[in-house]
Parts: structure tokens; C-alpha cells; sequence
């Protein structure tokens, strides 16, 4: 750190983002707290696939080593024929985004991976409370002061609003961003790896738009089925485990495994996709948004958790390396918002050539031009 850099910051959110940069401040020195609104032992969502440019901050985190022992890496990628065989068009080398030494790809189990990182802030010293809400924010030019949902209250140098897609904080400065539906909804299922599963397989078309699959870890994995969306809230268990099997039943080769182990209604959920794009400023004062409290996008290009870290990687960099001020904030901008918002951008792309079945999109061309983004470091 050098002098007038920021010595206490409090992050609201201990999801991915909120605990990266609350991992690499308190490793440089900064005194951090964590609030986070649920309890500890809470942590929803089936898998995620983490491109190797998520890979790469993970690794600067200090957390690599359990992460590749509780995920399940790989290189390839598989596209197949939505047939009665799940043809295997194509196996190509995934891009390595986050360098040679580490894997395309990595699938891992979301609980599996917050339990993991929230177990490093402890040991990097940050104190962290769950169950716990910023209830009142008011800053001047030196800091901000915080009221808490347990009475207790705080002044931070900086106050990083890491608190997801429906983010309190952002509420609280008045930005009015909200995501929006780009029309389609995602099935998804948690369940044990076959032997037939190594790796990520796309079945473009079909009764859905995607199907696929990603390991998760050597005896789990979470398929999914991007279908146009639809209200779904109202399904009992059985109902959502009936559908599940009947999209499934229209997809072979390693499905024909997946199908006999969807069998637990409680390991299947469903959402709409969803984003936005918060443009500049990312920052009120010295309140600060990343994360899908920033931006989010739909899972097409699988980047949304690496963007996550970025975004905390980079805060972090500056908040240890120059004053808080808007040499910082202009800074943080030029570094993030071009490389996130196109990947927002082109994840929606994405999405919309699909939902308008358009013969003319480039969808390698795009790929490729992403990877190419995401392999230089943020």
C-alpha cells in the first residue's frame, strides 16, 4: 500500500466477487469486513463452468490448489447433433484464456466453490458477519459511515457493493438498473457424473436451443436445457421433474446416462436469463459496484463468473496501489467496462441469433473473438 491508499473497505456480498476482493485486499494489508445478508451455510445454484481466465485470478487468490481438486478441469470441447445418437460433430481445443498452465475449463459446484472462498477470507483475516444488511450508507470526502441490520455501525474508507444481480447496494445510491428478460429460460439439474463425461458437450437445436453439460467434480455434474421462457412457478416437484425428463428424452449420446439419473426433483431448478449493464460510473463517491451488481449476462459464453473476478482483481489492485479518487475510478472504468459490457454484449448476441434461428451468425467468429479478449489479464 502507499499513502492516502484505502486501509479499511467493508464488501456487502460473499458470493465470488465480494470475497475475491476481500481475499486480495486483506492479503495486501487492508483491514476488511464482509456483510452478507444470508446465512453462511447458504449457497444456491447447481454448477458453473469457470473459463480459464477465472482460472487465473483463482490461482492469484491462493486457492488453486483446492480448486483443482474439488472441480473437475478439461481442454475440449464437444459439439453433437440434437439425433437419436447425439452424433459427435466435432472435438476442438477449448481457447486457454488463462494461460498455458492451466485447464480451458473448469466445472465446479457453486456451494462447493463459496464454501471454498469464504473459508480463504477467514484465513486472509477479513472478518466477516452473515445475516447481515447495510441498512443506512453516508459518505463525505474522507469515508463512509454504515449502519448495520444488528445495530452496530462503521466507517470505511471504501464500501465495495458485491451483493448480486438484485443489489441492495445499488438500490441504496440510487441507481435504477434493473435486469431484464431476454426471452429465454434455462433448466438445470445437479446430479452424478457417468463415466461417459469428461468434459462440456453443446447439442445446438432440438426441442430446446442448448443442451448441454459440464463435470462438476468426479461424481457430479449439472446439465441444462435453454428453452424460449416461460412461467414455471407455479410446477409442483413432480411436475418439474417430468418436464426436466421429457426435454431430456430428446437428447441422446451421453444423455441417454444423464436421463436415468434425473430422479430428484430438489436438484432441478429453473430460471429466465436475465441482464444488464450498469455504464459509467460503476461508483457513487466511494461506493463502488462489481459483479452481477454491475453487470450481468446470459450463460452462452460461460464468462459471467470470470468478469465477477476480474472486476475484483482489478478494484483490488488499484485500492492497494493509489488514492481513492477519480484517478482510481476513471482507471477502474477504462480497465472494466469495455471488456465487460462485451462480454454482455456478445453473450446476448449469442442468444438472439438462437431466438431468431439466424443462418447468417458467426457464432466461432464471435467466440473466438472473445477468447481472444479474456486471455490477456485484466
Amino acid at each position: 500500500m502507499t499513502q492516502d491508499t484505502a486501509t479499511s473497505v467493508l464488501v456487502a456480498g460473499s458470493g465470488i466477487a465480494g470475497c475475491a476482493a476481500a481475499i486480495l485486499l486483506a492479503k495486501a494489508g487492508v483491514a476488511v469486513d464482509i456483510v452478507e445478508s444470508q446465512p453462511r451455510e447458504r449457497a444456491s445454484g447447481s454448477g458453473i463452468t469457470l473459463q480459464g481466465n477465472a482460472l487465473r485470478v483463482l490461482s492469484h487468490l491462493g486457492v488453486w490448489d483446492e480448486v483443482a481438486e474439488h472441480g473437475y478441469g478439461f481442454d475440449t470441447l464437444g459439439i453433437r447433433a440434437p439425433d437419436d445418437n447425439g452424433t459427435l460433430i466435432v472435438e476442438m481445443p477449448d481457447a486457454k484464456t488463462g494461460g498455458p498452465d492451466l485447464p480451458a475449463a473448469m466445472g465446479m459446484e457453486r456451494p462447493v466453490l463459496a464454501a471454498m472462498l469464504r473459508e480463504a477470507a477467514d484465513l486472509a483475516g477479513v472478518k466477516s458477519r452473515f445475516s447481515t444488511e447495510v441498512t443506512t450508507l453516508g459518505q463525505d470526502a474522507d469515508g463512509v459511515d454504515v449502519e448495520f441490520s444488528d445495530g452496530s455501525r462503521g466507517r470505511y474508507d471504501v464500501v465495495i457493493g458485491a451483493d448480486g444481480v438484485k443489489s441492495a447496494t445499488r438500490r441504496a445510491l440510487g441507481i435504477d438498473v434493473e435486469p431484464a428478460p431476454t426471452g429465454m429460460g434455462i433448466w438445470r439439474v445437479l446430479c452424478s457424473r457417468p463415466e461417459s463425461i469428461t468434459r462440456t458437450d453443446l447439442y445446438y437445436g432440438g426441442i430446446g436451443y442448448i443442451a448441454g453439460y459440464c463435470p462438476t467434480g468426479e461424481d457430479s455434474m449439472y446439465a441444462y436445457i435453454v428453452e424460449d421462457a416461460q412461467d414455471r412457478s407455479g410446477l409442483s416437484d413432480v411436475e418439474r421433474l417430468e418436464i426436466m425428463r421429457s426435454l431430456a428424452e430428446h437428447y441422446h449420446g451421453p444423455w441417454d446416462d444423464i436421463r436415468a439419473l434425473i430422479t430428484d426433483a430438489s436438484r432441478i431448478n429453473y430460471t429466465w436469463f436475465e441482464s444488464h449493464l450498469l455504464e459509467e460510473p460503476w461508483n457513487r463517491g466511494r461506493v463502488v459496484l462489481i459483479g452481477d451488481a454491475a453487470h450481468v449476462c446470459p450463460p452462452t459464453l460461460a464468462q459471467g463468473g470470470a468478469q465477477a473476478l476480474e472486476d475484483a482483481a482489478v478494484l483490488a489492485e488499484l485500492l492497494v496501489s493509489m488514492p481513492v479518487g477519480a484517478d482510481l475510478w476513471r482507471t477502474f472504468h477504462e480497465r472494466r467496462l469495455p471488456r465487460a459490457g462485451a462480454v454482455v454484449n456478445g453473450s446476448l448476441q449469442l442468444g438472439q441469433w438462437m431466438l431468431d434461428n439466424d443462418p447468417a451468425a458467426d457464432v466461432p467468429g464471435l467466440m473466438g473473438r472473445i477468447a481472444a479478449l479474456v486471455s490477456a489479464p485484466a
